[in-house]
């Protein structure tokens, strides 16, 4: 690999992992380690693990068909047929945009002292400001590169030294010992959080925006394996300190000042700050990412130019989209719903929507029409298969349960 490539695949990965970590990874792991110490670091494993086969795909699919993932599916099943993504990503992806909105306003809360009520409008407009001006470039490596202050996390994790032959337990499935309703919807909502669509929309349309080749496959492989790796230890590192630091007291995760001591309590009262900043980057980052994605699947799906490298005057309908979108979802932190609470529900309800995503991508990388002698071999589709299907089952049992069945303790 020549140095021009070398330096690809390293800022691919980069921006991979700053890009990683935002309000769900953080809500779930910090909620899962304060009720279940370590028990549930298997689902961000297995999270990751087909995050990794599903990000790798839709960069592969995008180098050989030059389409994105939603254009590919739209004319390989009509439109009759992707209406139904369509409208259940848009709703997953409202939801998810509420909560980062929330998320982000919260961390200037928790800076500034100011209602995160408050901040939703600024908030909202700061990202639309990025994206009618930017670039996909900039939203990629600019904004993703400063998310790697969540590797804030990591630092606490190590400082707070745990059993780490505990910590290893964790990686293999265990049956709950209380709390079962909980500990299974915990489970979904870290798969939703882990494996959300909107990471591999985004990824493929990007890739087409960058006009990637056969010849990128390679580095598509590196930054798929190397950066969702990273990413998903970094949620690890969110479960460990929540473990250290509120399984202990029987604390909850509740709201984000709860979750703020998981970095206070290694690192000193200054870290309070730190995690304003890091929720605020992290959340602001994944803004920009699912209110582009949201544009990307309408726009492509309908037949609109599209695209974060054109002028808005060239793509009307698309900067529309994300405009409406994000201006949309501030509704939620403007009405004070708990941005915590609305994060939970959201990744849980994107758990059971995946099979609607990720089944007609499986047909696409089977299809030589569009990813010609570059197929999914048995191996990939089984385990996608199989994982999505155990994660839809999950949350099929697991949302009821947890709405009307038991509450968090």
């Amino acid at each position: 690999m020549n140095a021009r490539k070398f330096l690809q695949v390293a800022l691919g990965i980069v921006t991979s992992i700053g890009g990683f970590l935002e309000a769900g990874s953080i809500a779930t792991s910090a909620q899962a380690g304060a009720g279940f110490q370590f028990r549930l670091i298997w689902p961000i494993v297995l999270g990751t693990l087909l995050l990794i086969f599903l990000i790798e795909m839709s960069g592969r699919l995008a180098a050989m068909s030059q389409k994105p993932l939603p254009a590919a599916v739209r004319e390989r099943f009509g439109f009759n047929f992707f209406i139904v993504p369509l409208i259940a990503g848009c709703i997953v992806d409202f939801l998810v945009l509420g909560s980062e909105v929330g998320g982000a306003s919260y961390g200037l809360q928790l800076v500034t002292g100011i209602s995160f009520r408050v901040w939703a409008i600024p908030v909202v407009f700061a990202a639309w400001l990025l994206l009618w001006n930017g670039t996909f470039g900039i939203i990629e490596y600019g904004v993703s590169t400063l998310g790697l202050i969540t590797l804030v996390f990591a630092v606490a994790a190590v400082k707070l030294r745990p059993d780490w032959l505990h910590v290893a337990a964790g990686v293999l499935p265990t049956l709950p010992q209380h709390h079962a309703a909980n500990y299974w919807f915990l489970v979904v909502s870290i798969l939703g959080a882990t494996v959300s669509p909107f990471l591999f929309n985004f990824y493929s349309s990007g890739a087409v925006e960058d006009k990637w080749t056969e010849k990128q496959l390679p580095e598509n492989r590196l930054t798929a394996a190397i950066g969702m790796s990273f990413g998903g230890l970094l949620s690890i590192a969110v479960l460990v300190c929540a473990a250290c630091v509120l399984f202990p007291n029987a604390s909850q995760a509740q709201t984000y000042d709860q979750i703020q001591q998981i970095v206070v309590e290694p690192l000193g009262p200054a870290a309070h700050y730190i995690f304003g900043a890091t929720l605020f980057i992290a959340c602001l980052g994944a803004m920009t990412e699912v209110s582009l994605d949201s544009a990307y699947v309408c726009a492509q799906g309908f037949g609109w130019n599209w695209g974060e490298n054109k002028s808005p005057r060239d793509t009307p309908q698309f900067s529309l989209l994300f405009s409406f979108f994000l201006i949309s979802s501030a509704i939620f932190s403007l009405l004070g719903v708990s941005p915590l609470g609305l994060t939970i529900f959201s990744m849980a309800f994107t758990t059971l929507i995946l099979p609607l995503i990720v089944l007609p991508f499986l047909v696409l990388m089977n299809d030589e029409h569009y990813i010609g002698p570059h197929g999914n071999g048995w191996f990939t589709n089984s385990v996608v298969f199989f994982a999505i299907l155990l994660a839809s089952i999950l949350a099929l049992v697991a949302i009821p349960l947890e709405i009307f069945g038991a509450s968090p303790s």
